[in-house]
């Protein structure tokens, strides 16, 4: 697994990758009232590509793509980066249905994470989930996070306004590091 920045030459397979998956993404991601296939084009990607390198320029999203085996899997984006008092990111991720299970989507956001406490400087990670994933929650609280709370009709989510449930990561609960604290989980 490899994760690496959001790469021009990726749309095509980026758009490939995100239609066939669209029954497995669909449920968790917004609709904006506009059909799958015409939100995946490489069009599309390339068009989410500039916002998110333009806001990463700006020091309020790290946006990166997963590689499984060489050919790309997913994506993982701490976005909304808030600086000063807070120090703060809200994290993103999907990966394709193919590389699921195989604990590669859990290594990519610990390395994110890691990246985002250790590098970066952020102090918290917070990621909202739906109820109904039930994978996404077990993902995250196998790294560590804590839930926090019910966010009730936060996100509009699939055509509707969706509960969340609040989960967060602090830099100083895994103070060897995400990863290592995975890890760990894994040998026992």
């Amino acid at each position: 697994m490899e994760l690496h920045p959001l790469r021009r030459r990726d749309a095509a397979e980026w758009s490939r990758i995100r239609v066939a998956n669209e029954a497995w993404l669909s449920p968790w991601e917004p609709s904006h009232g506009i059909p799958w296939r015409e939100r995946h084009t490489p069009a599309a990607y390339r068009a989410m590509r500039r916002a998110v390198l333009r806001r990463a320029g700006q020091g309020t999203s790290l946006p990166f793509a997963v590689r499984v085996e060489g050919r790309l899997a997913g994506q993982v984006t701490l976005d909304n980066i808030v600086r000063g008092a807070l120090r703060s990111g809200f994290l993103g991720y999907w990966i394709d249905r193919e590389a699921a299970g195989r604990g590669m989507a859990s290594l990519a956001v610990a390395l994110v994470c890691d990246h985002a406490f250790r590098e970066v400087g952020l102090h918290r990670v917070e990621a909202d989930i739906r109820p109904e994933n039930e994978p996404s929650q077990r993902l995250v609280e196998r790294l560590g996070f804590q839930r926090e709370g019910l966010l009730r009709r936060y996100l509009d989510i699939d055509g509707d306004w969706r509960d969340h449930i609040a989960y967060a990561l602090l830099a100083e609960d895994h103070p060897g590091g995400v990863l290592a604290h995975w890890q760990q989980r894994l040998s026992r």
